[in-house]
């Protein structure tokens, strides 16, 4: 039996397919009587389990995407955030070749994550320029007014989601060393959309973006729009009621927070989740 084991750093999947490639020649300088055969492969877990991330960062971004419609009801509109989001993933990608990054469990996570931040600065930026669009300005004046005025709020927004992972790249010991490509990965993904939401997202509102008045609104979209209209209604009256009774909001939010710490007491924690390999392994 000659087990092998792959040197520190390396790709576990390459080491494999480079072993596996090289089975037949090793077979054939062997005599005939010798079967050489593989009796344990640890990768395919590993391979099922990127895939199974994979195929949820891909659902996640359709998600998002799907969500953004569901709101603006404009395929042109929604084009803009849809855009946003995969200039912001491509780059990540890069910036990820760059550090040297492999794509793990944990990078694709903070990818599946990232692409629920990084749709939010162009969904910002892309209100308010609709905003001064419905107010009767052109397209390029109003990407320019609509951009300028929100900078401001999406620079803070972005650097506040960053300063969340900050504890997470200044922690030590082996969760410090595996979760910091993590916090990089995610700060990276918000430092994109950023530039993105400040310069393409801008760009694309002064080209697609149409005056209200040429829209002709379909039966789907007046639908929805009386849906929208009762939540707007709804939530006034709920606010209402919220604003006069604040000592009952601040009871409740205190209540919360006792819950959210007894819940925090009473859930499982673990350094990783326990998962199935479907392998059993014994010895005599």
């Amino acid at each position: 039996m000659l087990v092998i084991f792959r040197q520190p750093g390396a790709n576990i999947i390459e080491t494999v397919d480079n072993v596996r490639s090289l089975l037949p020649q090793l077979g054939a300088a062997l005599p005939g009587a010798i079967d050489l055969s593989v009796v344990l492969d640890r990768t395919p877990p590993i391979r099922g389990s990127l895939r199974g991330v994979g195929w949820t960062l891909i659902l996640s971004a359709f998600l998002v995407i799907l969500v953004v419609f569901w709101f603006l009801r404009s395929i042109r509109a929604t084009v803009i955030p849809a855009v946003a989001v995969a200039v912001s993933i491509i780059g990540t990608f890069g910036v990820m070749y760059l550090f040297g990054y492999s794509l793990d469990n944990l990078s694709l996570m903070a990818l599946t994550v990232a692409t629920g931040f990084v749709v939010d600065d162009a969904i910002v930026v892309l209100e308010n320029i609709t905003r001064y669009r419905e107010m009767g300005e052109y397209a390029f004046q109003a990407a320019l007014s609509g951009s300028k005025e929100i900078a401001f709020t999406v620079l803070s927004m972005s650097f506040s989601l960053i300063a969340v992972f900050i504890p997470i790249l200044l922690m030590g010991g082996m969760v410090g060393r595996l979760f910091r490509e993590f916090a990089v990965i995610l700060s990276v993904a918000i430092l994109i959309s950023l530039a993105v939401s400040l310069t393409l997202t801008p760009m694309m509102c002064a080209t697609l973006l149409k005056p209200v008045k040429q829209h002709k609104r379909g039966m789907l979209y007046r639908a929805s729009e009386k849906m929208f209209d009762w939540m707007h209604s709804t939530y006034e009256v709920t606010l209402r009621w919220a604003i006069r009774h604040s000592r009952i909001m601040l009871l409740l939010m205190l209540l919360m927070v006792v819950i959210n710490v007894g819940l925090f007491v009473i859930v499982p924690k673990g350094f990783f989740p326990e998962q199935d390999t479907g392998r059993i392994s014994g010895a005599i």
